[in-house]
């Protein structure tokens, strides 16, 4: 077990970013098709095929997932990675076509001081591909790929995974982009809100403080109290290697949220667009409902703790004004 989303056998993550773009795109591959489903909590989301991922439609396994900043425009993400899966021949074989389903979904880095004047076209197709192109069963966390460009309140957001096994040997992992409207820490820190979900010092071991402070409970968000643009979002993708139906992969995906509540101070706003996508591998069969209760209960632990990751393993952008890593700090 390496604490990261590649945990699940059959998945791998890759990442392509531009750095004076300061955005960049990573992708989520499965050597199988998987099962999968989507809950979105945000205010304002920017998804690719997420109504592909409601239980009542039709197609109910995918072949990857592009997650991208640049807001809308990093929407175009998803067909570079779909145009990657297709030369390597995988997608749904209908007569002579080939159709990877890659649905995606983007968050706001536009004004992180890196140079979005791209011109006529957007990037984010091309670094999709590279992406696809990149993954493997091992990749960074922190300031790479779709969390390039990503920050919270008062700190340098990024790429966070974890993982973790059920007691009846059902694997679990998330990967995060934390772009969050709010706070990962408690006030600055040194303690994060998702400290008690925290295994070994896998962000940094500080633990919480002995009493909650008035002033940590405050609202602190980006543009203050009269923030009025939808600059955020945290994307988050929970898989497992257990036999899952589409519509038990939405329950956990739903159930998978609870993460976001345990690591980020305020979640869901009018102003996120805050995103669990689950997927399945069907490796493994559990119980309808005690076993999905206990994979969702221990998915919102692996989540919380990849959004405190996101943010521990951060490092700061190279531009005037840009927010202090939380490792610069703490």
């Amino acid at each position: 077990m390496k604490n990261l989303l590649t945990d699940i056998a059959g998945v791998r993550v890759g990442h392509a970013d531009d750095a004076r773009l300061a955005s960049g795109v990573t992708a989520i591959l499965f050597d199988r098709p998987a099962v999968a489903s989507v809950d979105i909590r945000g205010g304002g989301p920017g998804t690719r095929e997420s109504a592909l991922l409601d239980p009542v439609n039709t197609v109910d396994a995918i072949h990857g997932l592009a997650l991208a900043g640049g807001s809308a425009f990093g929407l175009e993400a998803g067909g570079g990675v779909q145009a990657w899966l297709a030369e390597q021949g995988r997608g749904y074989q209908i007569g002579n076509a080939v159709i990877p389903i890659v649905p995606g979904a983007i968050l706001f880095d536009l004004l992180d001081g890196g140079d979005k004047n791209w011109g006529r076209f957007p990037p984010y197709r091309d670094l999709g591909y590279a992406a696809a192109a990149a993954a493997s069963d091992d990749f960074k966390l922190g300031s790479v790929g779709a969390g390039l460009g990503a920050t919270t309140v008062n700190y340098k957001g990024g790429i966070g995974s974890a993982s973790a096994v059920t007691p009846s040997g059902v694997r679990v992992a998330a990967l995060a982009a934390v772009n969050a409207v709010g706070s990962v820490t408690i006030g600055d820190g040194p303690h994060f809100w998702a400290a008690p979900f925290e295994v070994g010092n896998e962000f940094g071991g500080h633990g919480m403080p002995n009493k909650l402070k008035p002033e940590v409970l405050a609202m602190r968000i980006k543009g203050g109290p009269a923030a009025t643009s939808i600059e955020n979002t945290t994307l988050a993708v929970v898989i497992t290697d257990a036999i899952l139906t589409k519509a038990q992969a939405r329950r956990l995906a739903m159930m998978a949220q609870t993460g976001f509540a345990r690591a980020i101070y305020p979640v869901h706003a009018p102003l996120d667009g805050d995103i669990v996508f689950a997927a399945a591998t069907g490796e493994k069969p559990i119980d309808p409902l005690v076993g999905l209760t206990e994979l969702g209960m221990i998915a919102g632990n692996v989540i919380a703790r990849a959004i405190a990751r996101g943010v521990y393993e951060a490092t700061a952008l190279p531009f005037a004004g840009a927010l202090p890593a939380f490792r610069d700090r703490n």
